[in-house]
């Protein structure tokens, strides 16, 4: 896989360039794609989900320069700049343009219904109006999910497992899009059988806010957090991880970049395989077939990862059965 290094040094070639392999001499037929990105090239995880994405497609024959143009776009969680960059990549009128996450497809199919869209990331298209439905898109966009909602279910198990302790669970989530509306009501109706009593925490754009929502909920002994899937997420990052660890409190996230920085436990899907997947979408829909034809597919992979750290500076011990299904542990 390309690392995030080798991965900023092609963007900072391509940045002297322009749109990435204007500059190349093309030997065959050069066919131009898009690329929103909820995220800053900066970000820890999003340079090397490219790179993956990126890899597949030399795997499939497309080198940029060669025969393929990227034009890549990074709003950093930026909501006005995602719909600003949505709306030039789709005037760009490239073959194909690639997605990742709700927060980004949303706005590029108000932008464009005429460009094929291939989204990443997505927890429920249908729900959100991006697709008529999984087996048959039906408009101009398709992708991957990236799990259903009864993955709710199982971040209560986990945090349980990992904190017997907890009693309350404070939810986070972006109540403005479909996907925080979904993710809360499958964790609130599971709850009960865990035995959890739980509340939602509303994310807005703000840090300040956040942190108000999260410092009135989380000083109690029996709190524990999970934060749901939204670029919002993303956007706070660093401050969720930071929250928990102020107040000392429990935390479950949805992907594994919180826990490469400094959180306590990620189950969600293997974004890598994800952005793969997404470039071989992106590569038959440059050989012609539709998108409208292709359906949208769920992960294959999911992934466990634990940061044993994390779990002693909590006073936790993490159950022997727990460490042994961790796909991986940081410690």
């Amino acid at each position: 896989m390309i690392g995030r290094r080798e991965f900023i040094t092609l963007l900072g070639g391509a940045a002297a360039m322009g749109p990435l392999g204007a500059s190349a001499q093309p030997r065959e037929r050069m066919r131009r794609i898009g690329v929103l990105l909820p995220a800053s090239a900066s970000d820890l995880e999003y340079p090397t989900l490219v790179g993956a994405f990126l890899q597949e497609l030399q795997q499939l024959g497309w080198a940029l320069g060669r025969n393929l143009q990227m034009d890549i776009r990074w709003s950093g969680g930026n909501v006005d700049l995602l719909r600003k960059d949505a709306v030039e990549l789709a005037g760009l009128a490239p073959d194909v343009i690639f997605a990742a996450g709700a927060t980004a497809t949303d706005p590029l199919l108000q932008a464009t219904r005429t460009v094929p869209v291939v989204f990443t990331i997505v927890p429920d298209p249908v729900g959100a109006g991006f697709v008529n439905s999984l087996h048959r898109p039906g408009g101009n966009a398709t992708g991957f999910t990236s799990f259903e909602y009864g993955i709710g279910g199982k971040w209560l198990e986990l945090i349980k497992e990992i904190a017997p302790g907890v009693r309350r669970v404070g939810v986070l989530r972006d109540p403005a899009i479909t996907a925080g509306i979904g993710q809360w009501g499958a964790i609130q109706t599971a709850a009960p059988a865990v035995g959890l009593e739980v509340r939602p925490i509303n994310l807005r754009g703000g840090a300040s806010e956040t942190e108000q929502e999260v410092g009135a909920f989380a000083p109690n002994a029996s709190s524990g957090l999970i934060v749901t899937s939204s670029g919002l997420s993303v956007q706070h990052r660093d401050l969720l991880v930071g929250l928990a660890a102020r107040y000392r409190v429990p935390a479950l996230y949805y992907a594994r970049a919180f826990v490469d920085r400094g959180g306590l436990v990620a189950y969600g899907p293997d974004r890598v395989d994800q952005f793969r997947r997404a470039a071989g979408y992106v590569d038959r829909i440059l050989k012609g077939e539709n998108s409208a034809d292709l359906p949208v597919q769920a992960p294959t992979k999911y992934e466990l990862v634990l940061n044993v750290k994390t779990a002693k500076a909590l006073g936790l011990d993490v159950p022997p059965s727990l460490l042994s299904l961790a796909d991986e542990v940081i410690e």
